[in-house]
């Protein structure tokens, strides 16, 4: 026998599982054969592209508003692929030689498309495009005029444009636009951006500044990266470029591409932190205490074999896996080697027992510390969340390959006996001298004084499910993003109204409707614009309604004009019939608001997106809510806040399931453990309370991925009591839990490092648990002093 404290002791092999050597022999074999393929599969999946970085995997989808989300994901798409650089000088000469300085330094990269400032064909062709219907394109402001204002009272004007070319440009013949509507029409166009042309550039100026504006177009997907700052070494050097060039001049650089770039750089220096971090821990502390290169290796082994199978599963159901999926999942090395380390410390408790016989013994304790934690990571996917799905899939398949590793190969390949360490004999003797709670003054006043504490941690405790905790993004990203959309007058993609219709007529009028409420916030300066679809394509009854307008009052201004001058000028005739979506989409026209509209969303409906533009605060938010009021067919999205609410309800489900694991756990224990199943769970319940009060003591907000972890500890903590009490008094059995534990904690710990706010909050909650229950299981267990154990059987197998 070892010295490694209280030994472990086995049943005879009549009272174990009964699995002959044939059958442990099948078993590997059949767990080789999904190795092999399962390593095929890892070459050609590393081979390929099959990581997924969208930033946006993380929400949850909102399966009461599928419109919303369809429109979200269409606004997206539309910048999933551009980048805009904003280059600023306190005069324009130092803009242009900033400019200069910029093209110069940006890497000839096929990655960067420079896109035209402005395409005079493609003007000349949409102005052509729109000729025919030129007299029912008007302004808000053009028609209140020809509706109020007598056609004598124009006549003037209609001179003047006649005889002064000069007073204003001509898109066409004086007599088929002789109030020259129609340049105005295209201004108020025009005004959907601060910027205009200007040699050849977008230029603009604002706050005493001048600035160009350069937009790109990127030949890869956004989130088709691999982790490498492409984009931002590029930015970097242009940046450098510039101040050089132009001393004191700014560079503001904003897009989709930059934040997944980002988000990309910033989890795959995390996947090799946390993941060779868990791993370097795992092997220091199986090192430590086993003093030997087969114990590591095969733990390792066990590992690599779990993440492996847990990676080619996810990539096979999910078709891509995402990089923050491996992030978390790298943290699983932490919690997947107790299996593996239970074996090995149970094997230098009992150098003589035969390894398929003592894997027998901790079978039934190893199958339930697996269900418990499976329980535990498949409460993460019942959240809508698709990255959550990813990640719960990836750890319940990992924890079941790395304890079939353990299981099936390592009673064939532990051939040696496992030396005693000192680190090891002392871990394992700590146990004895564990102190153990009973029922006393002194157990009774640090219970006490622990509710004390308990409560008022609790009372401080705020819930908070702000969207903005997901947010990873550097601030200065951030900030850029914020201040080149405030000037140049962007329109937000968060905040946007939703126009729906059973035709495309009714979400056209509905549309003009909803305008009609936003025009005097515009005219008040609450609001800069807006973007519709509206503004470029009228409702039919529209384009009547204001060719019969234009027809009056243009003929009575040529009829007036043809009696001053005693000339015979005639209107031309225009086109017909109105001009329809159909005809619309079909021409390179639409392009500036064809993604504003939503084809088929369900229902036979149709939709549109209204977009806002100078949204600065939420002071103007119920303004814009009430806009809406009242108007069939439109709702206001606030997709910040409905995200914001969404978190809100499922961290509510799933503190509910939380509760409900808890009791699911209880039971399994009790069916097995009957009146001492409460020394297996009490710990794990008591840590999350104190967990919870800690984080209120922090100030640190309860939001969904604290919850998420509290889950994740009650499948990791209840295994720590599983093991003290399937193996009472064993101190092989209490050292496995504290190498577990140890890595465990060390391994959330740097997940706690995390700059992923909501990784960060998943480990910042398992780093103050995972010791508060490592701490009490001992504390829980109940005495052996008296309790028979049989003798350990000797012999090989």
């Amino acid at each position: 026998m070892s010295d490694l404290g209280p030994s472990l002791h086995l049943p005879p092999p009549g009272a174990t599982l009964a699995l002959g050597r044939r059958g442990w022999a099948i078993a590997a074999l059949a767990w080789l054969m999904v190795v092999v393929i399962v390593g095929a599969h890892q070459w050609h999946f590393w081979h390929g592209d099959r990581l997924d970085t969208d930033v946006l995997a993380l929400l949850p989808e909102d399966e009461r508003m599928p419109e919303v989300a369809q429109a979200t994901k269409r606004l997206v798409d539309q910048a999933s692929r551009q980048i805009v650089v904003m280059i600023g000088a306190p005069d324009d000469a130092g803009a242009r030689r900033a400019v200069a300085a910029w093209r110069a330094a940006l890497p000839a990269s096929a990655e960067w498309r420079a896109l035209p400032a402005a395409d005079p064909q493609a003007m000349a062709g949409t102005i052509d495009f729109y000729r025919p219907w030129r007299d029912r394109l008007l302004t808000a402001a053009q028609r209140q005029q020809l509706e109020h204002t007598p056609p004598a009272s124009l006549l003037p004007a209609a001179l003047a444009a006649l005889h002064l070319p000069g007073a204003g440009a001509r898109l066409t013949e004086w007599s088929a636009d002789p109030l020259s509507l129609w340049p105005q029409w295209w201004t108020q166009r025009g005004g959907e951006t601060l910027a205009r042309p200007r040699d050849g550039e977008l230029a603009l100026s604002a706050e005493g500044w001048e600035w160009r504006v350069l937009p790109y177009e990127i030949s890869q997907p956004a989130f088709a990266l691999d982790g490498q700052a492409r984009h931002g070494d590029a930015i970097a050097a242009g940046t450098r470029a510039v101040g050089t060039a132009v001393p004191g001049a700014r560079v503001l650089a904003a897009g989709v591409p930059l934040h997944a770039e980002a988000a990309a750089v910033q989890a795959s220096r995390e996947v090799n932190t946390i993941g060779w971090g868990s791993l370097a821990a795992v092997v220091l502390l199986v090192w430590l205490a086993f003093r030997g290169l087969r114990p590591i290796v095969l733990v390792a082994l066990s590992l690599a074999v779990g993440t492996a199978v847990a990676l080619s599963v996810t990539a096979w159901v999910f078709g891509q896996v995402h990089l923050i999926t491996l992030v978390f999942g790298a943290s699983l090395v932490g919690v997947a080697e107790d299996y593996g380390i239970h074996y090995v410390a149970s094997r230098q408790g009992a150098p003589d027992a035969a390894p398929h016989d003592l894997m027998r013994h901790l079978l039934p304790g190893l199958v339930l510390a697996l269900a418990t934690s499976m329980l535990a990571y498949v409460a993460l996917g019942v959240a809508p969340f698709p990255g959550l799905r990813q990640m719960a899939l990836f750890s319940v398949v990992g924890l079941l390959a790395t304890f079939l590793t353990t299981v099936c190969w390592f009673p064939w390949l532990d051939r040696g006996h496992v030396p005693a360490s000192r680190f090891a004999t002392a871990l394992s003797a700590s146990l004895a001298t564990w102190p153990v709670l009973a029922r006393s003054r002194r157990t009774w006043l640090l219970g006490g004084l622990a509710a004390l504490l308990t409560l008022g941690g609790l009372v401080q405790l705020r819930a908070s499910d702000d969207l903005r905790q997901l947010q990873s993004s550097p601030a200065a990203l951030v900030q850029a993003q914020r201040e080149l959309g405030r000037l140049v007058g962007a329109p937000s993609p968060a905040q946007f109204f939703l126009v729906r219709g059973q035709e495309a007529e009714q979400v056209l009028q509905r549309e003009e409707a909803l305008k009609a409420h936003l025009d005097p916030l515009v005219a008040s300066q609450a609001l800069t614009g807006y973007r519709a679809v509206s503004d470029w394509l009228p409702s039919q009854a529209r384009q009547r309604a204001d060719a019969a307008l234009t027809a009056h009052v243009e003929g009575a201004v040529l009829a007036g004009l043809n009696a001053t001058l005693g000339e015979t000028l005639t209107r031309p005739e225009f086109a017909a019939e109105p001009l329809t979506l159909e005809r619309w989409l079909a021409h390179p026209a639409s392009a500036a608001a064809r993604g504003l509209w939503l084809r088929d969303i369900g229902g036979g409906q149709q939709a549109s997106v209204l977009m806002l533009r100078g949204l600065d605060g939420p002071a103007l938010l119920p303004r814009l809510q009430a806009a809406a009021a009242g108007l069939d067919g439109v709702q206001w999205v606030d997709r910040t806040a409905d995200i914001s609410a969404l978190l809100g309800r499922y961290r509510q489900t799933m503190t509910w399931l939380l509760l409900l694991g808890h009791v699911a756990v209880l039971l399994a224990l009790v069916a097995r453990y009957r009146r001492a199943a409460w020394r297996a769970w009490l710990p794990t319940a008591i840590a999350t309370a104190l967990t919870l009060a800690a984080l209120g003591w922090l100030g640190q907000p309860l939001q969904l991925f604290n919850v998420l972890a509290f889950a994740l500890l009650l499948g990791v903590g209840v295994d720590y009591g599983v093991f003290l009490l399937e193996h009472r008094g064993d101190g092989t059995a209490w050292l496995a839990v504290v190498l577990g534990a140890g890595s465990t904690w060390l391994a959330f710990g740097l997940l706690a490092l995390s700059s992923t706010p909501a990784l960060r909050a998943f480990g910042l909650t398992l780093l103050i648990g995972l010791p508060l229950v490592a701490l009490l299981a001992p504390a829980l267990r109940p005495h052996v002093d008296s309790l028979p154990l049989p003798p350990l059987p000797t012999g090989s197998q």
